[in-house]
């Protein structure tokens, strides 16, 4: 079965209504990231460290190609601090709201979160399913199906690996969220002191 993200790129000229996706272009991209570590992290009395993972971020800032952004890996590495303190100000630059849920809200704010057309979900894997009047349902996984098909941009932060990413939401969400974002994959040891 082709992806759909596939095939809607195969049907563009065809004059297929494509869903309405959320681009961005950040110009001096690795320096604007580099500037917004610096001080978010001096904030904190720490000194910030550039690493590999940040160039694949200022590349996507670059250019999002209507793409969201998967930031994966190990803790202490500056995910959530990207996505939740500097992303939202180059958002805001063009006007664009970015709405920032933790995961723990999905359940809670599923309606909220189901409305925005941009949204981050930092810390995904830590919220329980949600389970209504004997119901059972998984935010997550309705979550992605939307934003593939609706054009939304999805920013999200997990310590989840690709494998518990699966054995969490499925086969299905691991391939829906590689179509619909770029995935940072970042690796080695915590920067927090």
């Amino acid at each position: 079965m082709e992806k759909i993200g596939n095939l809607l790129e195969r049907l563009k000229d065809t004059g297929f209504e494509m869903p309405n996706r959320v681009f961005i272009k950040v110009a001096d991209a690795r320096k604007r990231l580099a500037n917004g570590l610096r001080y978010m992290l001096a904030q904190q009395g720490e000194k910030p460290q550039w690493l590999p993972e940040y160039e694949l971020i200022a590349d996507w800032l670059s250019d999002n190609k209507g793409k969201g952004l998967l930031l994966a890996g190990s803790c202490g590495q500056g995910k959530t601090l990207v996505a939740t303190r500097i992303l939202p100000l180059f958002f805001a630059e063009r006007h664009l709201f970015y709405n920032l849920f933790n995961s723990y809200e999905l359940n809670s704010r599923q309606n909220e979160v189901f409305r925005c057309k941009i949204l981050c979900i930092d810390d995904l894997g830590v919220e329980n399913e949600s389970v209504k009047y004997g119901e059972r349902r998984n935010v997550f996984t309705e979550l992605i199906d939307s934003v593939e098909k609706k054009g939304k941009l999805l920013v999200v932060t997990t310590n989840l690996t690709q494998d518990e990413i699966v054995e969490k939401y499925g086969t299905r969400t691991l391939d829906r969220l590689f179509s619909c974002c770029k995935i940072v994959t970042f690796s080695g040891r915590s920067l927090r002191h």
